[in-house]
């Protein structure tokens, strides 16, 4: 195997997660329009079949660590892009609403696996200190990934049998990748680390408050997610092609999400998980009100993406900063809470609209994002009030976050290996 360095594993990083979150999940809400026309499917069906990833996303995360640990970081993340691999071919030959539910089912395995797999492989290739980064630019995969679907849809129009074989094909790309440059390392938490605190020392009542505001951002973007391309194109009468622009300006905005949730743990995240999720709701009212307007239906899918991908940016360091030492959990506690909201969101929004119509639907979702946020203050910040005095001293953002992780037997932060590796030439020449 080729020795990665810090950059290229960020960049093959990202690459695999454009594909398993961007292509694999997130890209079905694009081509819901084409795909109910064709296969004659109710928004109920379009709501349970937009579920089914998520739950086999749930389901392939609680295992994940498991899977890396019997096969290692390259074949779990090979594994994932097979799933990917025979989800998005399932899709695109798709006659039936049953083997459309498979094939978004694969995928959602394929998502569930890849995280845990490149986690386990960042520790092995990236030094400690730059985790942080490498995960951030990982992170901004699934913006990637939405925006590498957006061609498909302005250059295929209709032809979302192609653009899904095409997506397969990238897919299988990903899987040769990961075969030949991950490495096969199983260990995600390095042997010398400390054991992580007990389980009845840990603090139950932010993490239940955490996985909670997890669980209902992810239940009010289900309807983003999901519908709104179907919602533009139904209720507005705009172009499929106008749903291309859409999820670009998603995608877009989701790049500059990393920076807002750094930003929020090192402010005040109870106030900008509000500040976000009221924008969540605005961008589904925006959407519900004007989706004859191509330039207000763009704005809404801007303000959305970086709403969205903010608020799992912030969750992600709230995790990791409540589960110290369980590096298995820790980053995916949060998403498997907002795919579990999701999951049960999706057939909700599909019921709600064939009773009321997209808008009142929409509407309905924005008035519980509203009220998600007015609740924010319950939020678990990054730091316990009550210790404010060394929380001024105590460093924030995401790289903070995972110093925390892995302490030594002394609680102080354990050495990196690679980073010993690189001082040792350098002391000897």
């Amino acid at each position: 195997m080729m020795r990665l360095s810090s950059t290229g594993f960020a960049i093959l990083g990202a690459g695999l997660i454009a594909i398993s979150y961007g292509l694999a999940r997130f890209a079905f809400g694009l081509f819901v329009p084409p795909i109910r026309d064709e296969l004659g499917l109710s928004s109920y069906v379009i709501g349970v079949i937009g579920s089914l990833p998520l739950i086999s996303f749930l389901l392939a995360t609680a295992i994940a660590p498991l899977v890396t640990r019997v096969l290692g970081a390259r074949y779990a993340a090979v594994l994932s892009g097979g799933f990917g691999l025979a989800g998005l071919s399932l899709i695109s030959r798709a006659s039936d609403p049953l083997m459309l539910g498979a094939g978004v089912f694969a995928c959602g395995i394929c998502t569930g696996l890849m995280m845990p797999a490149l986690t386990a492989a960042m520790q092995a290739v990236v030094r400690r200190s730059l985790h942080g980064r490498v995960s951030s630019v990982m992170n901004a995969g699934t913006s990637i990934g939405v925006i590498v679907a957006v061609p498909t849809v302005l250059f295929l129009a209709g032809a979302w049998r192609h653009a899904y074989l095409s997506f397969a094909i990238l897919a299988g790309l990903g899987v040769i990748a990961a075969w030949l440059l991950l490495p096969s390392v199983s260990r995600i938490v390095p042997a010398n680390a400390a054991d992580p605190p007990p389980l009845n020392e840990l603090p139950w009542s932010r993490l239940v408050r955490l996985t909670l505001f997890a669980f209902l951002m992810g239940f009010v973007s289900a309807a983003y997610w999901i519908f709104a391309p179907d919602l533009v194109v139904t209720l507005g009468g705009l172009p499929a092609s106008a749903t291309a622009w859409l999820w670009l300006a998603v995608g877009v905005a989701g790049l500059g999400g990393a920076v807002v949730a750094d930003l929020a743990d090192r402010n005040n995240p109870p106030i900008t998980q509000a500040l976000m999720l009221m924008m969540l709701s605005a961008s589904l009212a925006l959407l519900a009100a004007s989706p004859d307007q191509p330039l207000l239906t763009a704005f809404s899918a801007l303000v959305f993406g970086l709403a969205y991908m903010s608020l799992t940016g912030l969750y992600l360091m709230t995790g990791i900063r409540l589960l110290p030492g369980r590096l298995a959990v820790g980053p995916v506690l949060p998403f498997m809470a907002v795919s579990l909201g999701q999951a049960a969101g999706s057939p909700v929004v599909g019921r709600l609209v064939e009773g009321f119509g997209y808008a009142d639907a929409f509407a309905m979702f924005a008035a519980l994002g509203i009220l998600v946020a007015i609740l924010s203050p319950f939020y678990p910040g990054a730091i316990a009030q009550a210790e404010e005095e060394e929380a001024a001293e105590e460093e924030s953002g995401l790289q903070a976050a995972y110093d925390s992780q892995l302490l030594d037997e002394q609680g102080e932060p354990l050495e990196d290996p690679l980073e010993e590796e690189d001082e040792a030439p350098a002391a000897g020449s």
